[in-house]
């Protein structure tokens, strides 16, 4: 599912699609041999709108986690580095972040900003890097007083070249853990704040605005609302069992755990 989106996302630009064509006879038609998903109120092929939904779903979500993930990484590996105030009001400026529900911090950004796709892309990512920023905070404060790092810098080593060599290598399995979380989460949020017309503007097909637009139509062409939500229930699905499969390979403890327990069955299968 998730590589179906990704391939969908990159490649959709090159399909001979027309998602805008407005087509009256056609309003409202619901699925079947014309259309597997039929057609909306205004006779748009809702299958087409999907496709170019899922590509402005995985550019911002893409956007997003890109840009919280390399702000709360900095943040937090220089805040657990430096330590003193600096780590002081890091934590602070993460809790005041954390204090407020993320969606609503969000909503409340955009509408400020003004509605828009970049709009919604800049006030995602200010949301998003304080998850980063407490995870690599933690993961660091572990890493700093190994022995390696001690030895780098009784070498003179740079600190930049100590985050970068000694640091970021060891704390990226979790980081990398948490981004796809982040990914689903981003996917949710972006899909919320177009359906709240937040987010993507018309005519540009999103499946939060495909939503809203169903609404109104519900028990009429209830296609309309359960095409664009079976999307996002998919995606969002599949990415978190991709985080948990990630977590539990990336997690030394559990997968030692599991090795003894089949060796443990093993022995005493055989004994």
């Amino acid at each position: 599912m998730i590589a179906s989106w990704i391939f969908i996302a990159l490649f959709a630009g090159l399909l001979p699609l027309h998602p805008d064509a407005i087509m009256l006879e056609k309003i409202l038609i619901p699925p079947g041999e014309q259309a597997w998903l039929g057609y909306d109120d205004l006779g748009r092929s809702i299958a087409e709108r999907l496709i170019m939904g899922a590509r402005t779903s995985f550019m911002v979500a893409f956007c997003v986690v890109s840009i919280s993930f390399v702000l709360g990484t900095i943040v937090g590996v220089m805040a657990a580095w430096f330590g003193g105030w600096w780590d002081k009001v890091t934590v602070l400026v993460i809790d005041i972040f954390i204090a407020f529900p993320g969606i609503l911090l969000a909503i409340a950004l955009s509408g400020l900003l003004g509605p828009g796709i970049m709009n919604a892309v800049v006030a995602l990512s200010v949301v998003g890097w304080v998850g980063f920023a407490r995870l690599a905070r933690a993961q660091t404060l572990t890493m700093k007083h190994r022995e390696h790092v001690i030895a780098a810098q009784a070498l003179g080593t740079e600190t930049v070249q100590i985050a970068l060599i000694h640091i970021l290598p060891l704390i990226i399995a979790p980081l990398v853990v948490e981004a796809t979380f982040a990914i689903a989460g981003t996917v949710i949020a972006e899909a919320s704040l177009s359906f709240l017309g937040l987010g993507v503007q018309p005519p540009n097909p999103s499946w939060g605005s495909m939503i809203r637009d169903g609404t109104r139509f519900m028990l009429v062409a209830p296609h309309m609302v359960l095409a664009p939500g079976m999307a996002i229930l998919l995606v969002v699905l599949s990415i978190n069992l991709l985080g948990d499969n990630l977590r539990d390979r990336m997690d030394i403890r559990s997968r030692r755990a599991k090795f003894n327990r089949k060796n443990t069955i093993q022995l005493f299968q055989a004994g």
